[in-house]
């Protein structure tokens, strides 16, 4: 746990190079760019259109797992969380790899180079949350005092994504083979992940293995501020207690690989 409380400690004296790396990271990725920033908005705004045809019109006829709420609304409010956790993982695993010779030279923090692409992951999705923000004040979907869960789904989901990140992007520069583990774990993680399918609608094995996903814990946490309303968490205390258990275990073992790697990593380039 030592390890855990030295790299979070690492990440609040950095908070403020975190945000600036972060703002600048973005300007420069849309510099050359008509559109700018907008792309922030547009981009998965586009996805969502895809997978609205294909598993919306297409597959499920438009029939929403919910008969309250339309399947287009259902289908953004998991799919948005999602491709921020997808992109915050993906990008923050591959982090130290792509910046090694920084980390190397600089001395440079290199666990808060996770927390930069937590941070510009996050100012993505923040638009996109304004979106469902609105289209649910103005349906009625949620009580906006449920919005507040968003500051639960924030600290939920920076834990695991920190965890995760922390140890895959140690496990990649150790073995290249890890980036093609990765994004199959990312792409079978959006699979079993009800972001266009109902937790309990199918049942059996494929409810099991959304019971066990920490992914869907999150993105049900974010459906429910936004959605569903149904409380300030969500899911019961044996939901809670498995997903933080999961995080806390990954924490230390990415922790402890991060440290005894840190300064090692050009070694095994």
């Amino acid at each position: 746990m030592n390890h855990v409380i030295k790299l979070l400690r690492e990440q609040y004296r950095s908070l403020h190079l975190i945000w600036k790396l972060s703002l600048y990271n973005i300007k420069s990725e849309y510099s050359n760019h008509y559109l700018g920033l907008f792309w922030n908005i547009l981009q998965p705004l586009m996805q969502a259109a895809i997978y609205y045809m294909i598993f919306g019109l297409g597959l499920r006829g438009a029939t929403a797992p919910d008969a309250d709420i339309p399947f287009i609304i259902y289908l953004i409010s998991g799919l948005f969380p999602w491709l921020f956790i997808s992109q915050a993982i993906n990008i923050g695993s591959n982090s130290i790899y792509a910046q090694l010779g920084l980390v190397t030279k600089m001395r440079f923090p290199s666990s808060v180079l996770l927390s930069i692409s937590f941070t510009n992951s996050l100012i993505n999705l923040f638009f996109m949350t304004v979106i469902i923000g609105v289209i649910s004040l103005f349906s009625q979907y949620s009580n906006p005092l449920y919005f507040l869960g968003l500051l639960y789904f924030l600290v939920a989901s920076f834990a695991l994504i920190f965890a995760i990140t922390l140890v895959m992007s140690t496990l990649i520069i150790l073995v290249r083979d890890f980036r093609n583990v990765l994004q199959n774990f990312i792409r079978m993680g959006f699979f079993l992940t009800p972001i266009f399918w109902q937790a309990g609608e199918r049942g059996g094995l494929l409810q099991m293995v959304s019971d066990l996903n920490p992914f869907a814990y999150l993105v049900q946490t974010y459906r429910n501020a936004l959605i569903y309303g149904e409380g300030f968490f969500y899911g019961d205390g044996v939901d809670h207690m498995y997903f933080w258990s999961i995080t806390v275990f990954l924490l230390i073992i990415g922790s402890y690989l991060h440290m005894k790697f840190r300064y090692k990593l050009i070694d095994y380039l």
